[in-house]
């Protein structure tokens, strides 16, 4: 079944209604294609990596009316033709307020079902996490990595512009982060911001160049997914390194925060370090 859809249609800066029971038609998926078209991506994908949702507000109700509050991690692989739109995974979430439900696998698996749907593809997980069972490593200041953020630069350029990644002769492999990187939404340009840590091997990356380029994407428009493709396209056309991985941990909106890992390097494991700003 096909459901993507255009941004420009979804509830997002529009006045939107609730539902008082469960409603799997919130959800509103974008079709991931036309993003990547315009980075270079026709075909085959030359990443591998998933997108993962922390949502933090999460509840519904037990068989006998009395409510459960939850966390939930949504995770999916960035192989699924169509992403979901933010606003309208907060509203899905939102209809199980009032629902009964007999269990908390149940729940989950009506989730992983609805979702899998409307992404186009059956590599999701969910995990539901009771706030009584929940428990978490301390949350981290920053990303793994040399943070690039103290670096003394001018900067005046604010639209993404890759003509500052720059490297030389030298081969190294090193990881680096920054706490730097913001957008605006694709539909209401409301600001969105990111912490990015890159790791690769190959030509050594001038970090002023670098710093320069993850800034310059402050006044675009993009969704978290996209800009996160785009940054890793752009560091592997202009800094040709040979391995190459791109995480990025954004802060939350209405409960939410988006995460995307992208790499060349089809090894991973599926990691949740949550930032102080998440």
């Amino acid at each position: 079944m096909t459901y993507a859809k255009l941004p420009e249609q979804s509830t997002l800066g529009k006045k939107t209604n609730y539902d008082d029971q469960y409603n799997p038609k919130q959800l509103f998926p974008i079709s991931r294609y036309t993003k990547r078209e315009q980075i270079g991506i026709k075909n085959d994908l030359p990443f591998f990596g998933y997108d993962l949702w922390n949502h933090y507000e999460v509840s519904w109700l037990n068989s006998k009316g009395k409510p459960v509050v939850a966390v939930a991690e949504i995770i999916y692989t960035c192989e699924s033709p169509n992403i979901i739109e933010s606003k309208s995974m907060k509203l899905y979430f939102n209809s199980f307020n009032n629902t009964q439900f007999e269990s908390i696998e149940k729940v989950s698996a009506i989730i992983r079902k609805d979702i899998a749907d409307r992404i186009g593809h059956d590599n999701v997980i969910i995990n539901i996490i009771p706030v009584s069972a929940f428990n978490e490593d301390k949350i981290l200041r920053q990303l793994a990595g040399i943070c690039i953020d103290d670096l003394d630069i001018d900067c005046n350029t604010y639209h993404a512009n890759a003509n500052f990644l720059q490297t030389s002769d030298e081969i190294v492999e090193e990881t680096l982060c920054s706490d730097l990187l913001k957008s605006n939404c694709l539909v209401t340009n409301q600001p969105d911001w990111c912490s990015v840590q890159i790791s690769y091997k190959g030509p050594k990356i001038n970090r002023e160049g670098l710093l320069r380029y993850l800034i310059s994407f402050r006044n675009d428009n993009e969704f978290h997914e996209q800009c996160i493709e785009k940054i890793f396209m752009q560091i592997k056309e202009y800094c040709k390194p040979e391995q190459l991985t791109v995480l990025g941990r954004s802060t939350r909106r209405g409960g939410l925060d988006i995460n995307s890992y992208r790499s060349t390097i089809n090894k991973w494991t599926v990691i949740n370090p949550r930032l102080c700003r998440q």
